[in-house]
């Protein structure tokens, strides 16, 4: 496996659109939270695709250290109809298309590792497409791209391959400094 995120990238470029076949995605945020945390970065993980528990195992299967992740689910409660028991390491939100919880959840997460170097990660901008318009996602990709900025902090928006409307991806490219193709594992 290739490096997609060196760390004079990181240092130059904060905000990172990567584009995944369908097929890999789950195997390359894999990597991509392999390659973060090996380089020191918390990550926060805005999970739409997949629930949490999903993706610990695939994690732990991988050989990450759970202690540096966290995650926004807005998978879990909108699937089983009520939100699980409290964990400290998962903040739940009861749907995905709820994105003022999920700004304030990402909010809390950021202020809770201020002292640390974090990174952001939604797993999946075209999931998002089936709950919210193209026009919403956008502002909120620009409002959390903005807000990681302000913040020095790292952020990475998964998309399928070919799964955006053209308007959407030019949009996405504009608010990220590198766009990334990751090859299948």
């Amino acid at each position: 496996m290739g490096q997609y995120f060196t760390s004079e990238d990181l240092a130059e470029n904060r905000i990172f659109l990567v584009l995944s076949a369908a097929t890999a995605l789950r195997e390359n945020n894999a990597r991509i939270v392999t390659e973060m945390t090996a380089q020191g970065y918390g990550v926060i993980v805005i999970t739409t695709s997949y629930p949490c528990a999903v993706l610990r195992s695939v994690y732990t299967r991988h050989g990450i250290d759970l202690e540096q992740i966290s995650f926004i689910d807005t998978i879990t409660t909108f699937a089983l109809g009520s939100t699980p028991g409290p964990d400290p390491r998962c903040r739940y939100v009861n749907n995905p298309s709820n994105l003022t919880d999920i700004g304030i959840a990402v909010s809390e997460l950021l202020k809770q590792r201020a002292d640390q170097k974090t990174c952001i990660l939604i797993d999946s901008v075209s999931t998002m497409l089936i709950y919210l318009s193209s026009v919403n996602i956008s502002k909120f990709i620009h409002f959390v791209s903005n807000k990681l900025r302000l913040m020095d902090v790292a952020g990475i928006f998964m998309a399928v391959e070919k799964g955006l409307d053209p308007l959407l991806m030019t949009q996405l490219t504009t608010f990220a400094d590198s766009t990334i193709e990751m090859q299948d594992p």
